[in-house]
């Protein structure tokens, strides 16, 4: 059965040991790569710190200074959306991960606080991503990216319930809406609602409550009352143009979002009695993890290499930019020790989703007894 937050009666899942020895192999040779191309990724990591940044304080600047425009206003709104993506993909999510600032990892807790000012909030994210998700990738009742609403059925062994017999057509069109409801909703359900999964692996400190109101109104305050203020533009503008910046920042989100994981070639691996799950962690990632086959230098720069997600999950210590490389190893040890590796078109990758979602999409059985 789905739910938010396992009973106190679950057990945390654990993994198989030990892990295969090949993977303290590939271990050894990807981080030998990683030291021999550092001091070529350290100038692109900086040029990326310096630019994202700018590109979105840039943009919010000719909102207030041209913004009288109606065009130049609702552009602005939509590439605020665009660079906010851009910047969590590109510096925030590999700061979470102690990787955007290499020798002074200080800054990247710091750094975080910009991840608060994009309306997100850093504290309950984090624990999301890295004790949830990465720790336990397609473990229902633990990977919260993939239990987010009652109107989806991504684990084929959940509760089917009736609204998601259509949700394979009705999705698609509330997909967009998926930054919006982290921003307003999703948080803080996790703040405020006991029974979601964030509360079995952390305490949340008072003062993060306070930090979640206090961002969110700086968030809302800047998008949406001191254009009204500056500009003298109505409500209804303003209005307009932060929806448009949720949209444009939810499709933009949903090309990388979507083809990971909820695929139906994607294994969603089951708990045994005493919490065991039946793989390793390494063969565990593999079987749930895919990649996509696309790759140019926009993907690469702009979008933070989101296509090689294997790499990503088998070595979140690393950053990003080494990530071709690394799946360049990647490929060729899976492929010589006999290990899977799946890697798909972006358009074969959202059609694989597409098909988990009609798949798992409610059944009713006509054997049923109705009367």
């Amino acid at each position: 059965m789905e739910r938010s937050l396992p009973h106190s009666k679950d057990r945390r899942p654990t993994f198989q040991l030990p892990v295969e020895p090949e993977f303290l192999e590939l271990q050894k040779k990807v981080n030998a790569l990683v030291d021999d191309l550092a001091d070529e990724k350290d100038n692109l990591i900086r040029l990326k710190i310096i630019l994202f940044p700018l590109l979105y304080t840039g943009t919010y600047a000719i909102l207030l200074w041209k913004g009288s425009l109606p065009l130049v206003f609702y552009l602005s709104y939509m590439f605020l959306g665009l660079f906010l993506l851009l910047n969590f993909l590109n510096l925030i999510h590999d700061a979470v991960h102690g990787v955007t600032f290499k020798r002074h990892r200080r800054w990247n807790r710091i750094f975080l606080y910009f991840f608060d000012l994009l309306g997100a909030n850093s504290y309950i994210w984090k624990v999301r991503h890295l004790r949830l998700h990465h720790a336990f990738p397609n473990v229902m009742g633990w990977d919260s990216d993939l239990e987010q609403s009652p109107l989806v059925r991504i684990f084929p062994q959940s509760e089917q319930k009736k609204i998601q017999k259509y949700q394979h057509l009705y999705l698609p069109f509330l997909y967009p809406l998926y930054l919006f409801n982290w921003l307003l909703v999703r948080d803080f359900k996790d703040y405020f609602n006991k029974n979601r999964v964030v509360h079995e692996v952390a305490k949340i400190p008072t003062v993060e409550y306070f930090k979640l109101f206090l961002f969110k109104f700086l968030f809302l305050g800047y998008l949406i009352v001191v254009p009204k203020l500056v500009l003298g533009v109505s409500w209804l503008a303003v209005i307009t143009g932060f929806i448009l910046l949720t949209l444009t920042a939810s499709i933009t989100s949903l090309l990388v979002l979507l083809s990971p994981h909820a695929s139906i070639e994607s294994e969603f691996p089951q708990r045994d009695e005493k919490g065991k799950l039946p793989h390793t962690w390494f063969m565990h990632q593999l079987l749930c993890t895919n990649d996509v086959s696309n790759d140019n230098f926009f993907i690469r720069f702009f979008m933070a290499s989101f296509n090689y997600h294997v790499a990503h999950h088998l070595f979140p210590y690393i950053h990003h930019s080494y990530y071709p490389e690394v799946t360049k190893v990647l490929e060729d040890f899976t492929h010589q020790h006999g290990f899977p590796y799946r890697k798909h078109s972006l358009k074969t990758s959202l059609l694989n989703h597409y098909i988990l979602l009609k798949k798992n999409a409610w059944q009713e059985n006509i054997f049923e007894e109705t009367m």
